[in-house]
């Protein structure tokens, strides 16, 4: 059995050799207002394949973004929790200290990384549809 023959590129698949198949029937194209774009379907790909086409400042600009997401989540986590073990007494003068410059610095840096990557605070809450949003507008 060849290479020719493999199930990789067996017809019965929908695969083939054209760069314009290698990944799937759907593309991605550009929506005034989005990041990534629109997704549709490539009729020459096959059935169960998938096709996302972007421009790498775009992908940039989302990983940026998701990447920016997820520690702003952990940083409010975080700060809730040393509110929460404040509350209950279980931090000393010192480490209420300590933690209060640790977090203030962290949200200067979040800060100056948005501003870099041309995002704002509020570009990082996601929108999680019937559930709200991921991150609370209201702060401690």
């Amino acid at each position: 059995m060849g290479p020719a023959d493999s199930p990789a590129r067996s017809p019965s698949r929908g695969l083939s050799d054209d760069p314009a198949d290698a990944a799937g029937p759907w593309r991605i194209g550009a929506v005034p207002g989005t990041a990534a774009g629109e997704w549709s379907r490539n009729p020459r790909a096959g059935p169960d394949t998938w096709r996302l086409n972007t421009d790498p400042e775009a992908v940039r600009r989302d990983l940026s973004r998701l990447v920016l997401t997820l520690v702003e989540l952990i940083r409010q986590l975080v700060e809730r929790q040393c509110v929460r073990r404040m509350d209950q007494g279980d931090l000393s003068d010192e480490q209420i200290e300590t933690l209060g410059l640790t977090l203030m610095r962290l949200e200067e840096a979040m800060t100056e990384l948005c501003e870099r990557f041309g995002l704002s605070l509020s570009d990082l809450n996601l929108d999680l549809g019937p559930l709200g949003t991921l991150l609370p507008t209201d702060t401690p």
